[in-house]
């Protein structure tokens, strides 16, 4: 390969494999590395269908290909190797135009897919919804304030049981309030005045501050990647989203229980917009707690406006943290189980000439 096509088929987001005539692998990209947990060394020079382990016929698809010199498409198969388990991916098979009789098979995760998706459309639709929600909050504000100003009018010559029940109308009148102007909050969020900004600074801010504060019965931990570059963001925004992610972890997570905070590279992944083009999100942050889990009925629909796993939760912080990521041309997603809920936020490098 030439620099340009190998720095081209470094950066492919999608896991592709190069087989030769007899079917032994020549080549892989990083994202196949990642995809198959194993090195390109590892890989070279091994039966393809020794080292993936594919839900069809893949030798007499690698025929069919080399015969008609055409690809061949097959869709939702599931993909696995003897270390993982299986997903369901989108395969490509192609024959090389220069080498005929090699092949290459490119493997894209539908659920990776689906993920990308939604995070870009997360932002449109928080958009309507919450233009929806800030409109009837600025209508509801005002008569609000008159109830509570009513009861506690009423509450000074009440007493007993008459003076519970307008307590009760000025605290509940009081938390509707307050929830409307999170919703204001939400709507009212200024686009990003976005700079070079060293992750690991605002992560130890927002730590700093968790760990005095609303995550001081947790231990946080810190896993970073020191040679990562400078991403291109709002510092303050960033500083709300990564305080917004440990508050739920603490709230999620048990006295003495861990939040860690790892950072990491991952060249080859790409954010594709709905338009055909992408964007590199190389720079890796999760925030991983070992508490009870995500209940899978609502894992799908976590960032929309007003879902809540908990008791009395708005669901506006997990939207908020959504929104702002996808104003950075950034992605957001949530792997979890019982005992171990990973958030992952993927972001852009700062330009050359910003850093």
């Amino acid at each position: 390969m030439t620099q340009v096509t190998r720095s081209l088929w470094a950066s492919l987001p999608i896991p592709a494999v190069i087989c030769d005539a007899d079917n032994l692998i020549l080549d892989v990209n990083p994202a196949a590395e990642l995809f198959l947990n194993a090195s390109k060394k590892a890989l070279e020079g091994h039966p393809v269908w020794d080292k993936i382990i594919v839900a069809a016929p893949l030798e007499a698809a690698f025929s069919r290909v080399r015969d008609a010199s055409a690809p061949l498409f097959l869709n939702a198969v599931d993909v696995g190797t003897g270390s993982r388990k299986p997903v369901s991916c989108d395969v490509q098979i192609a024959p090389l135009a220069d080498k005929p009789d090699h092949v290459l098979l490119l493997l894209e995760n539908r659920e990776l897919a689906g993920r990308l998706d939604r995070a870009m459309s997360s932002k449109s639709a928080a958009k309507s919804a919450i233009g929806m929600a800030e409109m009837l909050a600025h209508e509801i504000k005002n008569p609000l304030a008159g109830i509570t100003g009513a009861a506690q009018l009423i509450a000074m010559n009440a007493s007993g049981e008459d003076r519970e029940l307008t307590d009760l109308i000025v605290e509940e009148t009081r938390r509707i309030l307050k929830l409307l102007g999170q919703v204001e909050e939400f709507g009212n969020v200024r686009p990003p005045d976005r700079r070079a900004v060293n992750i690991h600074d605002v992560l130890d801010r927002a730590r700093r501050s968790a760990a005095i504060g609303f995550a001081a019965h947790m231990q946080i931990t810190d896993d970073y990647d020191p040679s990562l570059p400078s991403t291109w963001a709002d510092p303050d925004q960033l500083q709300q989203v990564f305080l917004n992610l440990l508050k739920n972890a603490a709230e999620a997570g048990r006295a003495g229980g861990s939040i860690r905070l790892r950072t990491f590279y991952e060249l080859s992944l790409k954010v594709r917009r709905r338009d055909g083009s992408g964007s590199a999100v190389p720079l890796q942050i999760e925030v991983i707690d070992d508490g009870p889990g995500i209940p899978p009925d609502l894992a799908e629909d976590l960032f929309e406006p007003f879902v809540s796993g908990r008791e009395n939760g708005t669901g506006l912080g997990l939207a908020l943290v959504s929104k702002i990521i996808a104003d950075h041309d950034g992605w957001i997603a949530v792997d979890s189980v019982p005992g171990r809920t990973v958030f992952r936020l993927s972001l852009p490098i700062a330009p050359k000439d910003a850093r």
